[in-house]
């Protein structure tokens, strides 16, 4: 049985964070119910060339297994209609621009007030509080703000983003832990409440220990390209024909990686013997490691520090990753049933199994009619 079956979700999300809490509700069991605009949709259905059924990969990826019902959020039957399904459900979840639910008469407060027990999950650019709070922002721009783009990259190089959506992503799964908190507490009160998330305090929280450092020792980060400001060699090279990674966390790993290196006297030299020893003389002990890196294959090289037990791994490419046996053993990406393409599925098994994907993203209102009540839109199931 899925985790949390039987749990009822009402999502009105756009794009990416606000969708991808709602995939995370679908994957684990929750029957999920977006809400989307009449005609147009969710605006990732547009996002990129068309994939399936005219939406983009990226709608399919971030809105698997859920059900599409259209409403008119600005109109009073549109509201009713709402009402009318969250009246049963357990969460509600959006990203909606701020200001927006205040308009229409869908703010926290209202919702929680005529719904006692309801969850409600809000996830906005910049935080539910002070002088930016009513402004939008994307991913991108959190980065920069937040001064996550500024610890990334080449230490010569300009300021660099991250290439997956941490941000978006990652505000949706803290606000999915969230609501999943309330639920807990309202087993016991029987009542729901409030959780709110932002892409910035999400940034904030994945460059902590960079941020923290500042505040405590005044210790500005540096960016480091592949490498890590308090180990030392940990950091990528580039073999005869490939690069690769290596990763000497701890003194001991450094007497091996030496051995292998045909340099045991580097853990002899005043400059290497320890950790904080190499960090001073950083420049000195790397320039002679790519020298000898280069002098061989990457695989020579991996098959002589795995079997010392030093920590390292190629650097592939994303086709060369998913063509590996230990990729595809995890069973991470799935065939989307009744679909002729696969997905990722969540990084996460419960008894040794991995939640399945449900289904495919919805035709747009194509659960209209499932839903429809006697206060419900007219709207009827729009074909794309």
């Amino acid at each position: 049985m899925a985790p949390l079956a039987g749990l009822k979700v009402v999502e009105i999300g756009q794009v990416l964070a606000g969708p991808f809490a709602g995939a995370i509700f679908s994957d684990l069991g929750a029957q999920v119910i977006k809400i989307e605009r009449p005609e147009v949709g969710d605006d990732a259905r547009l996002m990129g060339r068309a994939f399936r059924n005219g939406d983009s990969l990226t709608f399919q990826v971030f809105n698997r297994g859920k059900q599409s019902v259209t409403l008119d959020l600005k109109s009073a039957d549109g509201i009713e209609a709402l009402h009318a399904i969250v009246a049963d459900a357990d969460v509600l979840v959006h990203n909606l621009r701020p200001g927006v639910p205040a308009d229409l008469g869908i703010d926290g407060a209202s919702m929680c007030a005529r719904h006692p027990r309801l969850v409600y999950a809000e996830m906005s650019a910049f935080g539910h509080l002070g002088p930016m709070a009513d402004r939008p922002g994307y991913e991108p721009l959190i980065q920069a703000y937040s001064g996550l783009s500024s610890i990334n990259g080449d230490p010569d190089g300009p300021p660099v983003r991250i290439g997956a959506s941490v941000c978006d992503q990652g505000t949706g799964m803290w606000v999915v832990i969230g609501a999943l908190s309330l639920l807990q507490r309202r087993a016991h009160t029987g009542r729901g409440g409030i959780v709110q998330g932002s892409l910035l305090e999400t940034a904030l929280t994945w460059s902590a220990q960079k941020s923290d450092a500042w505040l405590n020792e005044g210790a500005l980060p540096q960016r480091h390209a592949s490498g890590h400001p308090g180990f030392v060699p940990y950091e990528a090279f580039d073999a005869s024909d490939a690069p690769l990674l290596i990763c000497v966390g701890n003194d001991r790993l450094f007497v091996k990686f030496a051995q292998v290196m045909g340099r045991p006297d580097w853990t002899q030299d005043a400059r290497f013997r320890s950790n904080r020893d190499r960090l001073a003389n950083k420049d000195a002990l790397l320039g002679q490691i790519r020298a000898l890196m280069a002098t061989r294959t990457r695989d020579v090289w991996i098959d002589a520090l795995e079997a010392a037990g030093v920590p390292c791994a190629p650097l592939y490419t994303l086709p060369e990753a998913m063509e590996q046996t230990q990729v595809q053993a995890l069973g991470l990406v799935q065939h989307v049933p009744g679909e002729d393409f696969r997905l990722t599925g969540l990084p996460l098994s419960f008894d040794g199994e991995r939640p399945a994907i449900a289904g495919p993203a919805p035709r747009l209102g194509a659960d209209n009619a499932r839903h429809r009540s006697a206060h419900s839109s007219p709207t009827e199931p729009v074909s794309r």
